[in-house]
């Protein structure tokens, strides 16, 4: 296959595509003769197209643009703002419009015209086809004014003449409906013959016998009528000439012959021989062929009738385009008046003799013949409308159409014969300005006859490719502390147009203030002197536009960073560091962190820390800054350390800075409180009988070597004051009277004392003994002293004046022993009795009540079983689990001064006293300095478990936490344990005995007693 078969094949396929989307037809019926600026339809409304742009919703404004060839003279105008279509001056004629072909139907007369719609995002191709109804504006005509037709004198009645038919241009009812023959005088008559093609042949009937010697000659007229409205008619002479008698006339072998003949067929080529046969003889029987009058002056002209042989020749150039069938009326006449009627239809059939024809139409108008296109014309540009034809038929108008050859323009297919010549892709003056081509049109005869149409193009310059740069990132360093004007670099950017819209200026963007930039050249120069330290990069962008209409641009980004120099110190982020620290932190740990920064980059920011004026106290990380004890910190020691701290960069040359850095040492409730009054646990105040309420009677008081709140101290009475007599001052620890005393008052008062520091999180405590020894005079010192010493047997959660042991007097102690004596019988009693009666079971329960018993014991272990009675008598919960403290005498020499040492603890029924709860799982263990006495030689506990548990591999501590106070000889007064309990929320003092005991403690649970009153005993 060469090339030129591959773009008719090529051509072919494109001709059998429509494109739907931009080809649309519409139909319009009207009649001819129509005057001018009659609207015929309106095309957006009958198309329903839309004048709002569905991509942007904006109203779009449409042209619409009648596609004709120059000089011709249009039958309809089309307005190019409202698509309306409208008739011109040019009237339409139906008859010259379809003038030479036969219709049938009214509908068959039309004309085609196209329009397109513009701009080209909006392109349509509307082919409109008009249909032009006939209008009775021809009347029917005979081919001559006077017809003359020769009967023979013997032709029988009801014989029939044909008269030669009158035509009409108009068609279908406007057309030859009515014939009437007038003036007939009874002689003739008229009758209608209608052929198989709708042709409505005359015929004269003679109605009586004719005598050509009495008549010869009768003249009429014939009338033809049309069917239109208004009806139109002409008239014609009909003139019968009445002849002699030939009594046998010709016959035709065949009355219709249909022949072919090729429309190349050359001159004198015979078509048909007719043969007609006479039965007569002689003169008579010679046949003479003539054409009937019904045969057409140009069918004449193409063809000869021989009039002897009856052949019929080409005697003219056929041309199947012009006429393709020819109908010819032979006559056979022997002489006589009726000759023998023979149809001969002749079909030229087609020859490929005709090119095809290229109706190029210009949708942009070209000047002097070229076509003027800007490069920046999008795709699928309209250029022209094409319609190619070709007059041959069947194989031989087969047209196809393709450009020549590969140009960015391409053949779409609207219609079978129609195209839109367009832009294929985009259009680049820069590449090629101006393009020629042949567009061919080839029909697919044997031999193929083809014709072109040149189409020249120009291109339009257009400011379509904006400047670009070498690279659109655009990348400087520069050292910090520079001179302004120093060149940077040359921006360049290159523009692929010509003359002035190569013309490229430069300009800065914004963020670009400490830059210069020459529009002309693109030097860039620093404007200002860059500090790293301020600013360490720009970004910022450059324009290069060129002088187009509209100027383009592009824009490149220019990154410029600046390098460091060593011009900044290190920089502390304090002039003085203070760091707060806990007393008693571990060695080696963390007690703050130096923070410095140095605004250089790189090795001049790298800082190396150091101590200057430590003493070795601590330890400095010299890259992270961390400070970490080399001490152990003692805040009653010493509360603070001051030290210089320097600071190098790693630049060359170094440069350095120094910061003061101080310690403080913060308290840490780690010391309980000390007492200093009352100056020994044997040492008493006398209380009078005349006291009055509000009254100091004692006083309590202790320090705390710790600062803050860690040293405020608290008082609190937590026993011995059940029947609320006095009253301790929390904050002064004075000791007043609450109620003026009475007899039953008389005798000696031990008071519990609680003194608790308000250190946080928790408190440390001390438990102190205050004697009161109210009465009038206390003349036997050494008896009191006495009763003092006797009182540390009684547990610390029981009154004295409770207790069964002798305290005041001997007639107190026979009284007691009686009452004791006789509850003991009536038990007794009551024992044996319920065990009679219960048999064993009394047995059972009386020795668990044994063994229960047992469980309570007394401080004195002689009285072990007096006591087991009483608590029976007293019916002790068992929840009420009591400590007691046990006093292992020594016996000094003078019992005043022997100094009592010893635990308390307490119960938890009395812990609840305080104003709060001790958390006992959080308590430390118990440790002594090396220094205490060991108090566990000199108190034994009574209880089921000891009131200490100390371990004999206990290590000694070295800190000033320790279980009991420890005080000069006669200063033995009973301390607390130095456990730390919780603080309330109402920030109230907790108290707790040392955690030496799992069981001891204080609990109370509301007011221990209530007064009462009583006499007094002797």
């Amino acid at each position: 296959m060469d090339l030129r078969d591959f773009y008719l094949l090529a051509a072919l396929i494109a001709c059998l595509r429509l494109d739907s989307a931009i080809a649309q037809e519409l139909i319009y019926t009207i009649r001819e003769e129509l005057p001018e600026n009659v609207p015929i339809g309106n095309i957006p409304k009958d198309l329903n197209i839309s004048h709002i742009n569905a991509a942007t919703g904006t109203s779009a404004s449409l042209v619409y643009r009648l596609v004709s060839k120059a000089g011709d003279a249009p039958l309809v105008k089309v307005s190019s703002n409202t698509g309306e279509i409208f008739t011109t001056s040019n009237r339409i004629d139906r008859e010259k419009l379809c003038a030479g072909a036969s219709y049938a139907e009214e509908n068959e007369c039309f004309f085609e015209l196209e329009v397109v719609i513009l701009p080209n995002d909006f392109f349509r191709l509307i082919k409109i086809k008009i249909i032009v109804k006939d209008t009775n504006d021809n009347a029917p005509m005979f081919p001559s004014p006077v017809i003359n037709i020769s009967i023979p004198e013997n032709t029988l009645i009801n014989s029939r003449f044909p008269i030669p038919s009158a035509t009409d241009p108009d068609t279908g009812f406007n057309g030859v409906q009515h014939y009437e023959l007038l003036n007939g005088q009874s002689v003739f008559g008229l009758d209608i013959v209608e052929t198989p093609e709708g042709e409505k042949w005359p015929q004269l009937i003679v109605q009586q016998n004719l005598d050509r010697e009495q008549k010869d000659t009768y003249v009429m007229k014939i009338k033809v009528e049309d069917g239109g409205t208004p009806q139109k008619s002409s008239t014609a002479i009909l003139q019968v000439t009445v002849s002699d008698v030939n009594d046998n006339r010709p016959v035709f072998k065949e009355s219709q012959v249909e022949v072919h003949i090729p429309e190349n067929a050359p001159v004198g080529t015979s078509v048909i021989q007719l043969h007609a046969t006479d039965a007569d003889i002689g003169s008579n029987a010679e046949i003479r062929y003539i054409f009937g009058a019904q045969v057409a002056p140009a069918t004449k002209r193409f063809f000869a009738l021989n009039n002897t042989t009856g052949l019929i020749t080409v005697q003219r150039s056929l041309d199947r385009e012009e006429t393709a069938i020819h109908k010819v009326t032979v006559l056979a006449s022997d002489g006589s008046s009726t000759p023998a009627r023979a149809t001969v239809t002749i079909n030229v059939t087609d020859v490929n003799d005709n090119p095809p024809n290229i109706d190029l139409r210009y949708i942009i108008s070209p000047i002097n013949g070229t076509v003027y296109l800007s490069e920046k014309d999008p795709i699928n540009t309209k250029i022209a409308l094409i319609t190619v034809s070709d007059k041959d038929t069947d194989v031989n108008g087969k047209v196809i159409c393709f450009i020549e050859r590969e140009v960015p323009f391409h053949l779409k297919a609207v219609y079978d014969n129609q195209y839109l010549l367009e832009t294929s892709s985009l259009l680049d003056y820069e590449g090629t300005k101006e393009f020629s081509f042949k567009i061919v049109a080839s029909d697919s005869g044997k031999p193929s006859l083809n014709q072109t149409a040149l189409v020249r193009v120009k291109l339009e310059d257009e400011n379509d490719n904006p400047p670009i740069f070498s690279q659109p990132v655009i990348e400087l360093s520069v050292s910090e502390n520079n001179r302004r004007g120093l060149y940077l670099t040359t921006i360049s950017a290159t523009d692929e147009d010509s003359g002035k819209n190569a013309d490229i200026v430069y300009q800065l963007g914004p963020n670009a203030s400490f830059f210069d930039l020459d529009r002309k050249t693109g030097v860039l120069t620093a404007s200002r002197v860059f500090d790293r330290e301020e600013q360490e990069r720009f970004i910022f962008t450059v324009t290069a536009r060129d002088n187009g209409t509209p100027p383009l641009q592009s824009q490149a980004a220019v990154i410029v960073t600046v390098l460091d120099e060593n011009d900044n110190s290190p920089k502390f982020t304090h002039n003085h560091f203070q760091f707060f620290v806990s007393e008693n932190l571990p060695k080696y740990s963390t007690v703050g962190v130096i923070t410095v920064t140095d605004a250089d980059a790189g090795e001049n920011k790298a800082v190396t820390l150091s101590i200057l004026n430590d003493n070795e106290n601590f330890v400095l990380d010299p890259y992270s800054g961390v400070i970490k004890s080399n001490v152990s910190f003692d805040r009653e020691q010493q509360s603070s350390y001051t030290f210089d701290v320097k600071a190098v960069d790693g630049g060359q040359p170094p440069r350095s800075s120094t910061a003061k850095v101080t310690i403080n040492v913060m308290d840490v409730n780690d010391n309980s409180p000390v007492v200093i009054y009352p100056p020994s646990n044997t040492s008493f105040k006398l209380v009078p009988l005349s006291a009055i309420p509000g009254s100091v009677v004692a006083e309590v008081f202790a320090v705390d070597i710790d600062t803050g709140m860690n040293a405020e101290l608290k008082y609190t009475i937590v026993s011995g004051n059940n029947k609320g007599l006095f009253r301790i001052d929390p904050v002064t620890g004075n000791i007043t009277l609450e109620e003026k005393p009475t007899p039953n008052d008389v005798g000696l008062h031990r008071l519990v004392v609680n003194i608790s520091d308000l250190g946080y999180p928790k408190s440390l405590h001390t438990l102190v003994l205050v004697f009161l020894y109210v009465n009038d005079t206390a003349g036997n010192a050494s008896y009191i002293y006495d009763l003092i010493r006797r009182t540390m047997e009684t547990p610390l959660d029981r009154n004295i004046g409770d207790s069964s042991q002798p305290y005041q007097n001997e007639d107190y102690l026979t009284i007691m022993i009686a009452i004791v004596a006789g509850a003991m019988v009536v038990i007794v009693v009551i024992f044996v009795t319920v065990l009679v009666r219960c048999r064993h079971a009394s047995r059972f329960k009386a020795a668990q009540r044994s063994k229960q018993g047992a469980e309570w014991m007394s401080p004195n272990q002689e009285n072990k079983q007096n006591k087991k009675k009483k608590r029976k008598k007293r019916k002790s919960p068992k929840s009420s689990l009591l400590n007691f403290v046990t006093i292992e005498e020594s016996k000094p020499d003078d019992a005043v001064h022997e100094p009592i040492n010893g635990t308390i603890s307490l119960p938890a029924e009395l812990e609840e006293q305080s104003i709060g709860r001790f958390d006992w799982g959080t308590a430390p263990p118990s440790t002594f300095k090396p220094n205490s006495p060991d108090l566990a030689k000199h108190y034994k506990s009574a209880s089921p478990q000891s009131a200490f548990h100390l371990k004999p591999d206990t290590p000694v501590s070295v800190k000033k936490h320790h279980v009991i106070q420890e005080l000069p000889l006669d200063n033995t007064f009973v301390g607390g344990c130095d456990t730390l309990s919780k603080r309330s929320s109402t920030s109230s003092d907790h108290f707790s005995a040392s955690e030496c005991s799992s069981q001891g403690g204080f609990k109370t649970k509301g007011p221990l007693h209530t007064r009462q009153c009583s006499p007094s005993s002797p």
